[in-house]
């Protein structure tokens, strides 16, 4: 009777383990694909053209703008800060960059680097310079009209090389 008992135990318990890791994976996948309006799809841009990002598209939810630029994968930022104005950056840590890790997510209204776990306001996107924040991405870098941030092939061909580890070493 005891080995009965102690099946029934088991079975109740491995079906209970099951339900919840179940549970657990159903909200790791909503998660995602809630989020997948955060990310764009990569763009390739060549030379002679122009990264192009609407500005009825940003928010004050960072966007991250994956670009192709001559086979290396880069990330573009923007985000609208609490008083309106568009921000622009790259999205590596300028400290941790090589790391492969020094990058951005926003948790709340904070962008976290990964590496480190550095936190600052989203607000001080393109206005922090220097240190662990998002490589800013300056007004005289780009060409904002009233649909869109434009930013060059040739800018964006000069920040591949902080880009080289993006997303590696884990």
């Amino acid at each position: 009777m005891k080995n009965h008992k102690f099946t029934k135990a088991a079975a109740s318990a491995a079906m209970s383990a099951l339900l919840i890791s179940s549970a657990l994976m159903f909200t790791a996948c909503s998660d995602k694909s809630a989020n997948s309006d955060i990310k764009a799809e990569t763009v390739k841009v060549s030379s002679g053209e122009n990264l192009k990002i609407k500005i009825a598209d940003v928010t004050d939810t960072a966007k991250f703008y994956p670009v192709d630029i001559d086979g290396t994968e880069i990330e573009v930022i923007a985000k609208k800060d609490s008083s309106g104005e568009i921000r622009t950056a790259f999205n590596t840590c300028q400290i941790c960059y090589s790391s492969g890790r020094g990058y951005y997510e926003q948790e709340g209204d904070y962008l976290v680097c990964q590496n480190c776990g550095n936190s600052f306001s989203a607000d001080q996107v393109e206005v922090q310079s220097g240190g662990c924040n998002p490589v800013p991405i300056f007004s005289e870098n780009k060409t904002v009209t009233d649909d869109t941030i434009e930013i060059s092939y040739d800018y964006l061909n000069e920040a591949k090389q902080i880009f080289a580890n993006w997303k590696t070493n884990f």
